[in-house]
């Protein structure tokens, strides 16, 4: 089942903005602004020793600034740590009704979303909530989440989103592209190709499988707005449907890379038109701006559409 057909699950999240939880500041200008997405950071963002007080910072921002239509999101520490069950239990009861997605990171399996799915459960019965509202986003950085993605992907009907953070899924590879060697003396050595081809594809297509959204990690450098576009227009080639955002400038370039131009909706609608036509007139095929398409070529025009009606750009 594709995303768009989940109901409540149906979210857009072409742009995830990142926001530290230890500053009202930054949460208040997050709550302004234009992502899709917006998740309160208490995991890398956040120093140990400001952890637990920022979980206050959360509570107050998710129930007092106005979100207008983003999903609203914080990020827990990752489960093996001794702050994972307080940042759950804290938030979800001081602000549980105004939270749509917990993100969790640093899974190497379906029992860390499990865990959380769980947990959760109780809390929405001990607190009054519609159970199973709350959606679930997990990160694959793990090199044991990677193997086993399309498990993950399927685990729980909480599970809307899986990000590919390759910062820290580098480290967990032991790749070494802090070390870049040299050859005859001259020319340096880089992998041929994208080095994350294979990562970014394997979470794509496990995505697809299970009708979640495939999103893309952090592009560090904020300075380099092409950088960023290039890295998005990437993933997006390969049917991921959103990017993280470190910094503001960062959003409208999400928005746009992860939406259908009007050129290409008008191109998928005419193509759709003229295979209706042409199987209405009992052809199989149909010549449409000098390309000949039919049934299986229809198929990659309409979703198309469908992601312009998701984004809201057609009714």
């Amino acid at each position: 089942m594709s995303n768009y057909e989940r109901g409540p699950r149906a979210r857009v999240r072409r742009s995830e903005l990142s926001t530290p939880g230890h500053s009202k500041k930054m949460i208040a200008k997050a709550a302004a602004g234009d992502a899709d997405m917006v998740f309160l950071d208490l995991e890398d963002a956040v120093a140990p020793s400001a952890k637990a007080s920022s979980r206050s910072n959360i509570i107050a921002g998710l129930n007092e600034l106005d979100w207008g239509g983003k999903i609203r999101s914080f990020r827990c520490n990752s489960v093996d740590t001794e702050w994972c069950h307080d940042d759950i239990v804290e938030i979800v009861a001081g602000a549980g009704a105004n939270i749509d997605v917990i993100m969790v990171p640093k899974i190497k399996g379906p029992r860390e979303v499990w865990f959380v799915d769980d947990l959760l459960t109780g809390l929405e019965k001990k607190l009054g909530l519609e159970v199973g509202r709350i959606g679930i986003e997990c990160l694959i950085e793990e090199v044991e989440a990677l193997q086993t993605v399309d498990e993950i992907a399927r685990c729980s009907p909480r599970l809307e989103a899986l990000t590919l953070g390759v910062g820290d899924l580098s480290a967990s590879q032991g790749m070494r592209l802090g070390h870049i060697g040299v050859t005859d003396g001259e020319e340096e050595l880089r992998y041929p190709g994208d080095v994350w081809h294979y990562a970014r594809n394997r979470v794509i297509v496990a995505c697809r499988a299970a009708g979640i959204d495939a999103i893309d990690g952090p592009y560090a450098n904020f300075t380099n707005p092409d950088g960023y576009e290039r890295s998005a227009a990437a993933f997006s080639i390969l049917g991921g449907v959103g990017k993280w955002c470190i910094h503001p400038s960062q959003i409208e370039i999400a928005n746009r890379v992860f939406s259908p131009t009007p050129e290409e909706i008008a191109t998928a609608k005419e193509a759709v038109a003229a295979v209706a036509a042409a199987e209405a007139a009992g052809e199989g095929a149909a010549n449409s701006n000098g390309m000949m398409i039919d049934a299986a070529t229809t198929r990659l025009f309409q979703v198309t559409l469908d992601r312009a009606r998701q984004c809201g750009l057609i009714d």
